[in-house]
């Protein structure tokens, strides 16, 4: 009889993990059910790829030398779960809570974010999140790695507002406590 040591399972237990917090973000409440989120993982090879383009990003950026320390610091992960916005007025009235006097006129600003949008991408970054702490599964939302992963175009050019949850098991959480 051998037993399976918990450092042969770890990157895909924590894999199956990400997998359920896809799943809770897409079933999180959306306004009106309008769904413009975009919800992926990333792999160790897929976060490498993130991680040096953030390096890039980072090279080219002044004053934001936390660019090149979340860089380092997603290549931690064993997982990236990342999330997206598209910008898209979802048609209620009355609102105006863009600024705008209603979705029509917002829509001539198509960079201008429907509050909904971002709002509906906060509750499901909430509801993946509470995934992974409910398998203590280290983890952190950074906005940071949103540079990479919208500059690279990962989750598609229409996502215009992201967030990226680097996942991790270990004996203590690796995105708290940084340099």
């Amino acid at each position: 009889m051998k037993p399976i040591f918990e450092e042969e399972i770890r990157a895909s237990a924590v894999m199956e993990v990400a997998k359920r917090m896809l799943i809770a973000a897409r079933t999180a409440p959306k306004a009106r059910g309008i769904d413009n989120l975009v919800i992926a993982v990333f792999d160790r090879e897929g976060i490498k790829a993130i991680s040096e383009k953030l390096k890039e990003i980072a090279a080219r950026t002044t004053g934001s030398p936390f660019l090149l320390r979340d860089a380092e610091n997603i290549l931690a992960a064993q997982a990236l779960v990342v999330l997206g916005t598209k910008i898209a007025s979802i048609g209620l009235k009355p609102c105006n809570l863009c600024g705008f006097e209603n979705c029509e006129e917002k829509d001539k600003h198509p960079n201008t974010p429907c509050p909904f949008n971002t709002g509906d991408l906060g509750i499901a970054i909430g509801s993946a999140v509470s995934v992974a702490a409910d398998a203590r599964v280290d983890n952190r939302v950074m906005f940071s790695v949103s540079k990479a992963l919208l500059e690279m175009k990962l989750l598609g050019a229409d996502v215009k507002i992201a967030y990226a949850i680097p996942l991790s098991a270990s004996s203590k959480n690796p995105f708290f406590d940084r340099k």
